[in-house]
C-alpha cells in the first residue's frame, strides 16, 4: 500500500480552512528579521504576534498557512531528541487556522473534530484531548467552557485536565499567551492499548502517543513582571504538526517513515551504501543498542538536519560564528559529524541531498529550487572546511578519554573550550560525542573558558526593557511619512526604558513619523524631537514587529505635547543616495556578471553602500570596470525615479520586481523602478528623485564573504570624490618615493628585483647567524634530572629564525628541553622546544611552560605540547623569564 503524499495532505488541510472562509498566506521566512526576542520563526504563530498584540490590523480576520518554524535554542529546543526518537524536529512545518477577533473556541474545537475526523479519517478511539486546568500563581482559572465543548465530540474519559506547562501557551517569557487544548493520538497497537490505556500516557513522551495539534485561544499578554493582563481581541492560534500529522495518516510509527522523510532517506541510505532499517529508538544506557540503531540514527539526524540547514540558508541566513548563523553552523557540524562517524563519509556529502529536497518542496516552498546552486555550494564549501579539523579533534578526544574516565568521567571545560576554539567544535557536538562515550562535559567549566577569552567576538549586548508605558491610546496604526514628509507633527503614543551595559536610553513610539526605521539594510534615520519645552534628540530609529522605534538618551519634559518630528536632511540625503546606487549595482552586476547575481545581504548608509551578492568567483577587474563605467553612465541619463505604492504583490511579479529571498512581503509591496529595462526592485527604503543625485559612484573593493557570496563596497557624491583623489594623492606620493620615474610601473619593477635580492642576502646572514649560535649553544647545554637542558637569550631577526634556531637545536641535542627568548623589533618573544619523548611522558607541555614564563615579559601564548612561543609588551623581562626557565623546569621533572 503506498502512503499518502505530503503534497496532497498538506493541501487537503488548506482547502478545508479555505472552505471555511480563511485566506491562504505563503510562509514567512524561517529567520527573523526584525523581532530582537527571536533569532528564527518557533511557531506558526511568530510571524503573527503583532496582529495579536494589536500592533497592527490583520489584514483578514482569519487565515491559514503552513509555516516553517525551527526550535534548536532558547526555551523551545528539540536538538537532542531529534534521530533518537520518531517525532522531534529542528525544522518542521506548522499547519495553522488563525482567527483576528472573529470566531473563537466553539468554531475551533468543531473544525479541528471534523478535519480529523471526517477529512482525514482518523480514527476518533484513538484520540485524546486535553484542556487547561487553571494555574494558582497565574490567577488564572480552569478552562471547562473547553471542557464542556468537547463533552458535543468524545466522552469524559478522553477529555483531560492538563498544567500550565502543557496547557498554557507561551512563545517567550513576555507576549501573547492563553489556555490550549491539545489533541493527542494513540498509534499503538490493539494489544498495546489493550494492556495500557492511552490517557496514562498522554503528555508522557511515548514514541507512538503523541501530540498532533494545539489550539491556543489567545486572550492574555504576559508583561516583563510576569503578570497577563487582557489581550484587545480575543483570537484563536492553532499548530498541527505536519510530520506527525503525516504519521498519524500513514498508519506508521514514526515521523521519518512518511512521504516527508522517506524521500530523503532512501537517497542518504543509497549515497553512502548502507541500508536504513527503521528501527525503533532503543537505547542501552542512553546509547544505541546496536549498529543497525547507530546507522538508522545518524541517517535520520542527516535527513532532519539538512531540511534546517537548506532552508536558513535559502532564507538568507548564511553560517556563521555569531547568534543566527552560529545556530546554523552548529546543526550542519552535527550533520557532519554523524556522516563522518556512523556512516563513513570522510568527504563533503551533506550537498548532495539538497536537490532532492529541493525537487520535493518545490511546490510549497520554491524559494530552495530557486537558490539549489547557491545553497549547495555553501553547504559543500561549510563540510570542507570542518572536515579539516574534524579528525583531528576526534582524534585529539580519544588520546585524552582514558584520562577522562580516570577522573569521573567528565572532560573538563578546558578540554572542552580547546575543542571548540581549536578544532570548530560546538559544545553541544562535544557533549553529544561525549554521551555516546558514556562520559559528561563540565559545561560551566566552559562557559569560565570562554569568558576568559578576551579576543571573542561579543556581539550580543545585554539589555535590561522595562514593560512600555502608556502615554495615549490610538486605535490607529501608527503612519511613517518619511517618504513625502521631512518633517511632521507627532505625539507620543508609548514609551520604555532600556538599560544597556549600564547605559540608560528610552525608547519612543510616536502616532505619526518621517524617521525611517531601519530595514532592508538601509541604516535608521537621526534628528529631533521638537515642542516649545523640549528638543530631544533621536540617536536612532529601528523596527521592532512592525513598530518603528525612537531611540533617545532622555524624554522630552513634557510627554503630551505636539512635537516636530525632523529627520537630519543632509544625512538622508547621502543615505538616499547610496540605496539608489546600491540598486543600480545589481541591476549592472546581473547584466554584466550573469543573472545568477542575487542579493545576499546589504549595508546603506550615509558614509557607503556595502553590497553582498551569490557569485562563486572573484568579480574580475574588468568585469568591475564595466559595472562602474554602467551605473555611471545611467546616473548621467539621470534617470527618474519611478516609485509605485501598494501595488498587488502578483502585479509586482508581472513587471519583473526582482524580490530579496528571505523577505517577507505582504499582500502589497512598494516597486522602485529606475527605467523598466534596468532596475525594477521591490523596497521599502528611500531613494533619490532622479539618478543625476547620486553624482559618481566608485567601488572601493570587491572580496568573498563566504561560500558562494562576494562583497562589494562603494560610495558616492562627495565621498567618491574624496576616494579617487586620495588615490591620486597616493599616486603623486609613490612617484615622488620613487624619484619621479618617467615610466612608474618599470621603475616599480626595477625597485621590487632589487629588494628580493637584497632579502636573499639577508636570509643567507640570518641563516649564517643562526648557525652560529646553534653551535655555540649546543656547548652549553647541561643536565637537569636526566635531561639535557637550555634556556638562552639569543639574537634573532624574526619570529621564523627564532623558531629554526630551535628546531636546528633539537635536531643537534638529543633528550632536549629548551627555551629560547630574543628581542624582536622591539617586542620580547619566548620558545620552548620538547623532544617528543618528553611529552609522551605527561610530565612537560610546551604551551603550558611558555605561558608561565611569558608572565615575565607580560604577555602569553601557546601551541603545541613540544613546541609553543609566546610574545609579551616587556623586552626588560626576557632576562627573568630565561632565569626562571630552570627551576620552574626542574620542578616539573624533579
Amino acid at each position: 500500500m503506498s502512503l499518502p503524499t505530503a503534497s496532497h495532505v498538506r493541501q487537503q488541510f488548506l482547502d478545508f480552512f479555505a472552505s471555511k472562509g480563511h485566506h491562504i498566506v505563503p510562509s514567512a521566512p524561517i529567520v527573523v528579521k526584525d523581532d530582537p526576542t527571536l533569532l528564527f520563526i518557533n511557531s506558526g504563530m511568530a510571524p503573527f504576534k503583532d496582529y495579536f498584540l494589536g500592533n497592527k490590523p490583520a489584514p483578514f480576520k482569519r487565515i491559514a498557512d503552513t509555516q516553517k518554524c525551527l526550535r534548536v535554542s532558547g526555551k523551545h529546543n528539540d536538538l537532542e531528541e531529534v534521530g533518537y526518537d520518531t517525532y522531534h524536529h529542528t525544522m518542521f512545518e506548522m499547519l495553522g487556522n488563525w482567527s483576528f477577533g472573529d470566531y473563537f473556541k466553539k468554531d475551533a474545537i468543531a473544525w479541528a473534530w471534523e478535519l480529523l475526523t471526517d477529512v482525514f479519517k482518523l480514527e476518533k478511539d484513538r484520540l485524546y484531548v486535553t484542556y487547561f486546568e487553571g494555574d494558582k500563581a497565574d490567577g488564572t482559572a480552569a478552562d471547562t467552557e473547553t471542557q464542556d465543548l468537547w463533552r458535543q465530540y468524545t466522552t469524559d474519559d478522553r477529555i483531560l485536565p492538563g498544567n500550565k506547562k502543557d496547557n498554557f501557551w507561551e512563545m517567550g517569557d513576555t507576549g501573547p499567551c492563553g489556555p490550549c487544548t491539545e489533541i493527542h493520538i494513540d498509534l499503538r497497537s490493539e494489544q498495546e492499548r489493550a494492556a495500557t490505556p492511552g490517557r496514562d500516557l498522554v503528555n508522557a513522551d511515548h514514541p507512538q502517543v503523541v501530540e498532533i495539534w494545539n489550539n491556543v485561544f489567545m486572550e492574555f499578554q504576559r508583561l516583563a513582571d510576569k503578570s497577563l493582563i487582557k489581550l484587545p481581541e480575543q483570537s484563536v492560534d492553532t499548530g498541527m504538526g505536519f510530520e506527525r500529522l503525516m504519521m498519524a495518516v500513514s498508519g506508521v510509527k514514526s515521523n521519518y517513515d512518511t512521504d516527508v522523510f522517506q524521500p530523503l532517506i532512501k537517497f542518504i541510505a543509497s549515497e553512502v551504501g548502507l541500508e536504513y532499517h527503521g528501527t525503533a529508538p532503543a537505547t542501552v544506557n542512553d546509547q544505541p543498542a546496536t549498529e543497525n540503531e547507530k546507522t538508522d540514527i545518524a541517517i535520520r539526524v542527516i535527513a532532519d538536519h539538512i531540511r534546517t540547514i537548506s532552508f536558513a540558508i535559502s532564507d538568507g541566513q548564511l553560517p556563521s560564528n555569531v547568534k543566527a548563523g552560529y545556530v546554523i553552523r552548529r546543526i550542519l557540524r552535527r550533520a557532519v559529524r554523524y556522516a563522518f562517524s556512523s556512516l563513513g563519509q570522510k568527504q563533503p556529502f551533506l550537498y548532495k541531498i539538497v536537490p532532492v529536497l529541493a525537487d520535493q518542496m518545490a511546490g510549497i516552498f520554491p524559494e530552495l529550487k530557486q537558490q539549489q546552486q547557491f545553497v549547495q555550494r555553501v553547504v559543500e564549501e561549510e563540510e570542507i572546511a570542518f572536515l579539516k579539523t574534524l579528525e583531528n579533534g576526534l582524534r585529539r578526544l580519544e588520546t585524552l578519554e582514558e584520562g577522562f574516565r580516570q577522573n569521573g568521567s567528565r572532560i573538563d571545560g578546558k578540554t572542552a573550550f580547546e575543542l571548540s576554539d581549536t578544532f570548530g567544535f560546538p559544545l553541544d557536538l562535544t557533549a553529544l560525542i561525549a554521551r555516546e562515550k558514556g562520559l559528561s562535559v563540565d559545561e560551566e567549566g566552559f562557559k569560565k573558558e570562554l569568558e576568559q577569552q578576551k579576543s571573542r567576538s561579543r556581539n550580543a549586548q545585554e539589555t535590561e526593557q522595562s514593560d512600555w508605558t502608556v502615554v495615549r491610546e490610538s486605535e490607529e496604526q501608527p503612519a511613517f511619512v518619511g517618504y513625502d514628509q521631512e518633517q511632521a507633527p507627532a505625539r507620543i503614543l508609548r514609551y520604555r526604558r532600556t538599560d544597556r551595559k549600564g547605559k540608560t536610553e528610552y525608547q519612543v513610539v510616536l502616532d505619526q513619523t518621517p524617521f525611517y526605521a531601519e530595514s532592508g539594510g538601509q541604516i535608521g534615520d537621526t534628528g529631533y524631537l521638537e515642542s516649545p519645552l523640549s528638543k530631544v534628540r533621536v540617536l536612532d530609529t529601528k523596527k521592532e514587529n512592525d513598530l518603528i522605534v525612537h531611540t533617545v538618551l532622555e524624554l522630552p519634559q513634557d510627554l503630551d505635547a505636539e512635537f516636530t518630528a525632523r529627520y537630519d536632511h543632509a544625512r538622508r540625503a547621502q543615505i538616499q543616495r547610496n540605496h539608489s546606487a546600491t540598486h543600480l549595482l545589481q541591476a549592472a552586476l546581473r547584466e554584466i556578471v550573469g543573472s545568477h547575481v542575487a542579493q545576499k545581504g546589504s549595508l546603506v548608509n550615509e558614509k557607503l553602500l556595502r553590497f553582498d551578492f551569490s557569485h562563486f568567483t572573484k568579480v574580475t577587474d574588468d568585469q568591475l570596470r564595466q559595472v562602474e563605467t554602467l551605473v555611471n553612465a545611467r546616473i548621467r541619463q539621470q534617470i527618474p525615479l519611478d516609485e509605485r505604492r501598494n501595488v498587488p504583490i502578483h502585479d509586482a511579479k508581472a513587471l519583473g520586481a526582482t524580490a530579496l529571498f528571505g523577505e517577507k512581503y505582504g499582500e502589497f509591496v512598494r516597486v522602485i523602478t529606475f527605467d523598466r529595462e534596468f532596475s525594477v526592485e521591490l523596497c521599502g527604503g528611500c531613494h533619490v528623485r532622479t539618478t543625476g543625485d547620486i553624482g559618481f559612484f566608485k567601488i572601493t573593493s570587491e572580496s568573498a564573504v563566504g561560500a558562494g557570496v562576494r562583497r562589494i563596497e562603494a560610495v558616492t557624491a562627495e565621498a567618491a570624490e574624496a576616494f579617487v583623489n586620495q588615490q591620486l594623492d597616493l599616486l603623486a606620493q609613490v612617484r615622488e618615493a620613487l624619484g619621479n620615474p618617467q615610466h612608474l610601473l618599470p621603475g616599480i619593477e626595477k625597485q621590487t628585483e632589487e629588494i628580493a635580492t637584497l632579502r636573499k642576502q639577508i636570509e643567507q646572514f640570518a641563516q649564517q647567524s643562526i648557525n652560529q649560535q646553534k653551535d655555540q649553544l649546543a656547548g652549553q647545554v647541561k643536565a637537569l634530572h636526566g635531561v639535557n637542558f637550555l634556556a638562552a637569550q639569543v639574537q634573532a631577526t624574526s619570529a621564523d629564525g627564532l623558531k629554526t634556531l630551535a628546531f636546528n637545536l633539537r635536531q643537534a641535542v638529543p633528550n632536549l628541553v629548551l627555551v629560547l627568548g630574543a628581542e624582536i623589533e622591539g617586542k620580547p618573544q619566548l620558545a620552548v622546544m620538547l623532544d617528543d619523548e618528553l611529552v609522551k611522558g605527561g610530565k612537560l607541555n610546551a604551551s603550558t611552560l611558555v605561558r608561565e614564563l611569558a608572565k615575565e615579559i607580560q604577555g602569553g601564548g601557546g601551541g603545541q605540547p613540544f613546541f609553543a612561543t609566546a610574545g609579551g609588551k616587556n623586552a626588560a623581562g626576557l632576562g627573568a623569564a630565561i632565569a626562571k626557565a630552570e627551576g620552574l623546569i626542574g620542578g616539573l621533572l624533579g
